[in-house]
């Protein structure tokens, strides 16, 4: 099978010949396997999965005697390091004991499917010595194999008016998804989604909590795929699914532990018109078929029939389409914009560079757009005043063209088609 080639491939690289170690963690079967075995140096490589249960085994009943077989002369990838927390100390040693010496070179390359955050032996032993990274499933433009980074375009390059051809927008959020199923037509969805949800509640789960009955997780992920692409409001989701705050929020932190699901803070900065935001997050899935699939919803139908909750999973799409980009980059936040003293005026999302530069994206399922549109960019452009680089709205239409003083109509083919 081709490889296609990810976002965050150079990233990685740079980040693999400057660290001693470095933990990708990403979602179950987003492809961390395959993009650690295809780094340029893998020729260089050691790569060890503890998927491999007598190789398991060996790192938990002997750590020490396990690091000592390690070559000493290749990168060392292990593949699912949470389930080895043994290691954790090792590998403090061993990078301790390389900065004392000269050698530049990486040691260790771990991967695994859970938030480095969530495994407090990890981040203990391990801070100021790693760099953590994130990999998510296809982007559009990886899957349609364009290679288009469209934060780094948009941030980069200046706007220019231009046509697109209509975007059929239910296949593209299918197309971009786990790599398993994109590229096989054949795959049941259904099936593959259950047995995904399956391996993490009996599987990932039981690694990060002592959990009895972890099928309670699912009814949650139900509960919160209702109010995707929306503030979150945990009271409500605690009275429907009747959870106490303790056991909900235990329950939601796993959810985003296994990169299941995502929140975005609001923007809350320091400005000039002194406005006030609300405090609530915003929640977002990794997965946008998954999501669909935990609403138990088919896309097509959605698509056709009912076209608020499918301007839901638009910004969803949008949402995890930002989230690769700009992991991809690195230095870069995400945030919503909500100010309380303008009630309907927020903006979806917010991306800023180390230098507090904002660029403003605002979602909408149409394939035409008023004024009324960008109102809400225009709030954004005065709060942030010199900081705002620029505002797009991603729609649906054909145009790529000026509405405002630095706001453009941005059709969605943006994400994934070159100038």
């Amino acid at each position: 099978m081709a490889y296609f080639h990810r976002l965050l491939e150079s990233l990685l690289e740079d980040t693999v010949n400057t660290r001693a170690l470095v933990y990708l963690n990403g979602m179950r079967q987003c492809g961390k396997s395959t993009i650690v075995q295809n780094l340029s140096i893998r020729k260089k490589l050691n790569y060890i999965t503890f998927d491999n249960p007598p190789v398991l085994a060996f790192a938990q009943n002997d750590p020490a005697g396990f690091m000592q077989q390690l070559p000493q002369d290749k990168l060392n990838i292990i593949d699912e390091i949470q389930l080895a927390p043994e290691l954790f100390r090792y590998f403090k040693m061993a990078i301790d004991e390389k900065r004392l010496g000269t050698k530049d070179r990486a040691l260790f390359l771990l991967t695994g499917s859970a938030n480095i955050f969530a495994l407090p032996e990890l981040a203990d032993a391990l801070v100021g010595r790693m760099s953590t990274m994130t990999l998510y499933p296809f982007s559009i433009s990886e899957i349609k194999g364009t290679g288009v980074n469209f934060i780094e375009k948009l941030w980069n390059t200046d706007l220019t008016p231009q046509k697109y051809t209509r975007a059929k927008i239910a296949e593209i959020i299918s197309a971009a998804t786990f790599p398993e199923i994109a590229l096989s037509k054949k795959k049941n969805r259904h099936q593959w989604f259950n047995d995904y949800i399956t391996t993490i509640l009996q599987r990932d789960v039981r690694v990060l909590a002592d959990i009895k009955n972890p099928e309670n997780i699912y009814h949650l992920l139900a509960a919160l795929s209702q109010r995707a692409a929306c503030l979150l409001n945990n009271a409500n989701v605690m009275k429907d699914t009747g959870f106490d705050a303790k056991t909900y929020e235990k329950y939601k932190a796993l959810c985003s532990s296994t990169f299941l699901i995502f929140e975005l803070p609001s923007w809350s900065k320091p400005n000039k018109l002194d406005k006030r935001f609300v405090k609530q997050k915003k929640l977002f899935f990794t997965d946008t078929s998954l999501l669909c699939h935990l609403m138990q919803r088919d896309m097509n139908e959605v698509s056709a029939n009912d076209k608020t909750t499918m301007g839901h999973l638009f910004e969803n799409f949008i949402a995890t389409e930002i989230m690769k980009a700009t992991k991809s980059l690195g230095a870069f936040s995400v945030s919503h914009f909500n100010p309380v003293q303008y009630q309907g005026k927020e903006v979806d999302f917010v991306i800023e560079n180390q230098k507090g530069d904002a660029v403003g994206i605002e979602v909408k399922l149409d394939g035409t757009i008023n004024a009324k549109d960008w109102a809400n960019m225009t709030v954004l452009s005065e709060t942030l005043g010199k900081k705002f680089t620029k505002g797009i709205i991603i729609y649906t239409g054909t145009e790529l063209v000026p509405v405002g003083r630095n706001i453009w109509a941005v059709p969605v083919n943006y994400l994934w088609e070159k100038d």
